[in-house]
């Protein structure tokens, strides 16, 4: 597909159907026969939304399909809502019929995602959302990625939802096992972190990993558990002062070294990562584990997109999770990769930036 307005994520219906986000318009649907629909979100949706709004980064972003989707129909996004007196992201479920012509029972099943509500000294609103959500094929709960907001102390805000990984059931509660910091808002599953737009969940354990956007340096892929800290804490330490209280791009240490992405100094126990590209940020966004024969020697590596970095890199993880070896998918266009997708029959689904969703085939060696 091409002529797309930023599309931001994509899924697959076992039918062939395949639904898509744009950020500034909202969910639509391809169907088998070629047509596409406009389901929710602005004025000509099936279910227009008079809440969402699009600001900066942030809009309708992810998309998840329920595992029982055939059955009950039902769509899982995330989206901007000026619903209430403050602007924050929700996780809303819609229910479509069988032939993606009308959209109904809408429920906010998430209100309190915290949103980058003015400009400051490090960008604009409605940065640092996060807005990847999946559902895992192995404990069935929904996990949703938010930002930081740029906002010093809200990683590390276990009463508040930004800068974190949500681990829930399907009506927004907490997912049994999260192990949430006492004191924590149970939905967190981990936090510590800055602006994930990329989770995957590890063909035949589960495990789930995070695939992080860093600032000027170390974007990370990290394995995740339950009650997990991921060691980034952009607010300044004693005797530190930074703009706006947000130390993400500078130093949160009187050393004036770099804050960390994975701060294991100040965090001992905190979430190792797996792989970074040290000293450089390329805007690490969506990732999703190759599943399938067809892939021959890429068959359960990790695909991992990059904005900036504007490519696919392929990792080769040993049995802990620990990368040991990586490759880049070749001859593909410079493009921002937004959203990496596997459709049932094993094929690679790319939406960029530029407004085109690409399908790869296996070119495994």
């Amino acid at each position: 597909m091409s002529g797309l307005s930023e599309p931001w994520d994509l899924a697959f219906a076992s039918d062939g159907a395949l639904l898509f986000t744009e950020k500034c318009r909202g969910l639509s649907v391809r169907t088998p026969d070629g047509a596409v629909r406009r389901l929710f979100g602005t004025a000509g949706s099936a279910l227009e939304a008079n809440d969402f709004f699009c600001q900066g980064q942030s809009g309708m972003l992810g998309l998840a399909l329920d595992p029982s989707f055939e059955e009950n129909r039902r769509v899982y996004v995330y989206m901007a809502s000026n619903t209430g007196k403050a602007k924050t992201n929700h996780v809303v479920r819609l229910t479509v019929n069988n032939v993606y012509t009308a959209v109904a029972d809408r429920k906010d099943i998430v209100t309190d995602i915290p949103f980058k509500e003015s400009f400051n000294w490090w960008g604009r609103a409605g940065a640092h959302s996060g807005g990847r959500i999946r559902f895992s094929p192995f404990d069935g709960y929904l996990y949703v990625t938010t930002g930081d907001n740029h906002n010093g102390p809200l990683p590390h805000d276990l009463s508040r939802l930004g800068g974190k990984i949500l681990r829930l059931d399907r009506d927004g509660n907490a997912a049994v096992g999260n192990n949430t910091p006492a004191g924590g808002d149970p939905r967190i599953f981990t936090y510590g972190h800055r602006n994930i737009q990329g989770i995957a969940f590890r063909p035949g354990t589960g495990q789930p990993f995070a695939c992080e956007h860093g600032p000027g340096h170390d974007d990370e892929v990290t394995p995740l558990a339950a009650g997990g800290n991921g060691g980034w804490d952009p607010a300044p330490t004693k005797g530190v002062t930074c703009a706006s209280d947000y130390c993400g791009y500078t130093s949160n240490k009187p050393d004036g070294t770099p804050t960390p992405m994975t701060d294991l100094a100040r965090f001992p126990d905190a979430l190792k990562p797996s792989w970074n590209n040290r000293g450089s940020s390329e805007g690490m966004g969506p990732c999703v584990f190759l599943k399938g024969s067809q892939w021959k020697a890429w068959e359960g590596r990790l695909a991992v997109g990059f904005l900036r970095g504007a490519r696919i890199e392929l990792l080769q993880m040993d049995a802990d999770g620990m990368t040991i070896g990586t490759a880049t998918i070749a001859d593909l266009p410079s493009e921002r990769m937004r959203s990496l997708v596997l459709r049932p029959d094993g094929a690679m689904y790319v939406a960029v930036d530029a407004g085109e969703i690409w399908r790869l085939e296996s070119a495994g060696q």
